[in-house]
């Protein structure tokens, strides 16, 4: 198994999470999500949005030895960002990093996302797709307040049939994923939501590569309880405090 596959495994067997609503203990938790079985190297991870939160995180899966392709409707803009990443990174066009990724990381102003779901979903079909984005009235018009009321998770479904959406690292600014990750003792939570066990397995596994510690919430209709404006939106909690804060224990 590879250093990558190990600390992976090494986390997912050592710390318990809960799902649907039950707490599993740990090796139970591993075998319900299957670990890292089946993915236990590098994966390629296509990025459509590379701004601050997407270039962020990016930056913490290229360090861990994943394929990152960073996108922008003017990818030479972003030759520093690649530059950064290393070697196993790169830049193109949303549509490339749609194609390019087994998984998809967007982290879109959220008013984009319709025209994205549009552009995109027929490139991701079946691909575990991360969404970040969150709606802000205020920048988002009324799509926001709407998807606000059904909750960011559902709302963000309905714009991208077809993908196995979890919802990940919506709940933590940029400067805490520079500052705070693989951060000794007591990593800060990164709540989860899903309905796909795949893509709740993977965006687990893509959290603790990002060197924080993943929580799973259940499904898609419950990631309404880390929207922004909720108790636990950018608050840096760890793992225990947040499973806490959302009533997991």
């Amino acid at each position: 198994m590879t250093e990558l596959g190990a600390s992976r495994r090494d986390f997912l067997v050592r710390v318990g999470v809960p799902a649907s609503g039950l707490l599993f203990a740990p090796m139970l938790w591993a075998q319900r999500l299957g670990a890292t079985a089946a993915r236990a190297g590098t994966m390629r991870i296509g990025i459509i949005g590379s701004g601050r939160i997407g270039g962020a995180v990016g930056l913490q899966w290229a360090k861990a030895g994943h394929e990152v392709l960073f996108s922008s409707r003017h990818p030479e803009e972003l030759a520093e960002l690649v530059e950064r990443a290393g070697p196993r990174a790169r830049a193109g066009l949303p549509a490339d990093a749609a194609r390019f990724g087994e998984v998809v990381f967007i982290a879109l102003p959220y008013a984009a996302l319709p025209q994205a779901g549009t552009d995109y979903a027929p490139l991701m079909q079946g691909k575990v797709v991360i969404d970040c984005s969150n709606p802000y009235p205020r920048r988002d018009g009324p799509m926001a307040e709407e998807a606000l009321r059904k909750g960011a998770g559902v709302a963000s479904a309905e714009y991208f049939p077809g993908v196995r959406l979890a919802r990940a690292f919506n709940a933590i600014n940029y400067q805490s994923v520079e500052q705070e990750a693989h951060r000794a003792g007591e990593k800060v939570g990164i709540p989860v939501a899903g309905d796909d066990q795949d893509a709740l397995r993977t965006a687990a596994e893509l959290v603790v590569d990002a060197g924080f510690d993943p929580v799973i919430v259940g499904p898609l209709v419950r990631a309404r309880e880390f929207d922004q404006g909720t108790p636990v939106y950018v608050t840096n909690m760890t793992a225990n405090q947040l499973r806490t804060a959302l009533g997991l224990r």
